[in-house]
């Protein structure tokens, strides 16, 4: 559902970019709101979310389906924790609907897909991995790696129950609003993805901004 935000990006207490291919981490406290922006247009931002008081909570796309009864993500929908939390809530998008099922790019997944030469490339995989070894801080493990989501990602879900990824529906200036519900870590790897549409084939910055409490 397209819903549109009365937030000013000169408000925010916090401005982030977050360049193609490269990641964030970082946390947004309860009431805190967290704008993602796709800065140029069809650009997937693969994102964790974690319990900040105890990582082994996170982010569950089968509680959040199951609950919400949708595959897809828009506003109104509520992520919920592998404790059937709800994390965070989704308070505007501009972009209509936003993927649960693809899952991240990893280079096993680019060589199965696409070509054995193309498992030397960067993936999202990649990123969160640095970021959790950059940042020991956090308290996430490789085994904490789990269900993502893919913000702005085009998916659909075909008559035979499999997956296709499509060209984007997002566009320069789209984002995405969510309320967080609990104090949440957020992981974000920015998709370095060359081999399928879901970032137009150039991967692009996206940018991140956060407002406290109203």
């Amino acid at each position: 559902m397209l819903t549109e935000s009365t937030r000013r990006a000169e408000q925010a207490v916090s401005r982030t970019k977050v360049d193609a291919g490269d990641y964030f981490i970082g946390i947004v406290r309860e009431g805190q709101t967290l704008r993602i922006l796709d800065l140029e247009g069809n650009q997937a931002a693969d994102t964790l979310f974690y319990s900040a008081a105890d990582p082994a909570e996170r982010y569950s796309a089968v509680d959040t389906i199951r609950e919400q009864g949708n595959l897809y993500l828009t506003t109104g929908s509520v992520l919920r924790s592998s404790e059937n939390r709800p994390m965070l809530e989704i308070v505007a998008d501009t972009c209509g609907r936003h993927d649960t099922l693809g899952g991240a790019c990893a280079t096993e997944s680019n060589t199965v897909r696409y070509d054995l030469e193309k498992r030397c490339m960067h993936a999202c995989r990649d990123s969160w991995m640095l970021a959790i070894a950059e940042h020991p801080e956090y308290g996430i493990s490789k085994r904490d790696i789990g269900h993502n989501i893919n913000f702005f990602m085009n998916v659909p879900v075909t008559e035979e129950g499999g997956l296709t990824f499509e060209d984007g529906i997002s566009a320069p200036g789209k984002y995405v609003e969510l309320t967080a519900l609990m104090d949440v870590v957020v992981l974000i790897s920015n998709c370095p993805q060359l081999n399928n549409p879901c970032n137009g084939y150039n991967p692009t910055p996206i940018e991140l901004l956060v407002w406290d409490n109203e």
